[in-house]
């Protein structure tokens, strides 16, 4: 069965690209860990923490790579450390945030077992272009292509 796509519609021209980064926001990994928040900060800025707690500095990127805010963690473990239980894992994640043209990345923070990363959301710009109308023969241009058609298979 074919997947259908939102993106098919004969009005909606170039969004290829935009099809694709949802498709691999979509197969991105599924597992909660770690949770997330995302809130309005202001007019125009974003926060996206994350809970990292046992985390450091050391232990986390925060990069954009190819449109998508990409943090990472990892952490290694203490070998001098014996543990009688150890219900807290250390364990790597990698969580994917796909942006929209524009958004940039303002800073990143670690409080209290939450990284903050702030995010500035652009003000759209109103664009208009008006485009040059050349005057033409439209009608013999359709009709040469008729004949051109109609000559070729009467030629076969």
């Amino acid at each position: 069965m074919a997947r259908m796509s939102i993106f098919n519609h004969p009005r909606l021209l170039g969004f290829d690209e935009l099809e694709r980064l949802l498709d691999s926001t979509s197969k991105s990994s599924s597992d909660g860990y770690p949770p997330y928040n995302i809130e309005q900060v202001g007019e125009d800025g974003i926060r996206i923490s994350l809970a990292v707690a046992g985390f450091s500095e050391e232990d986390l990127t925060v990069a954009v790579e190819d449109r998508q805010l990409v943090i990472r963690g990892k952490q290694e473990d203490d070998p001098e450390r014996l543990y009688l239980h150890r219900g807290i894992a250390a364990r790597q994640f990698q969580r994917s945030f796909v942006l929209a043209e524009g958004i940039e990345i303002t800073g990143a923070s670690l409080d209290m077992g939450l990284l903050h990363v702030d995010l500035k959301r652009p003000k759209p710009e109103t664009r208009q272009k008006i485009i040059k109308i050349e005057r033409g023969d439209a009608r013999t241009d359709s009709r040469q292509r008729v004949i051109d058609v109609d000559s070729a298979e009467v030629a076969g």
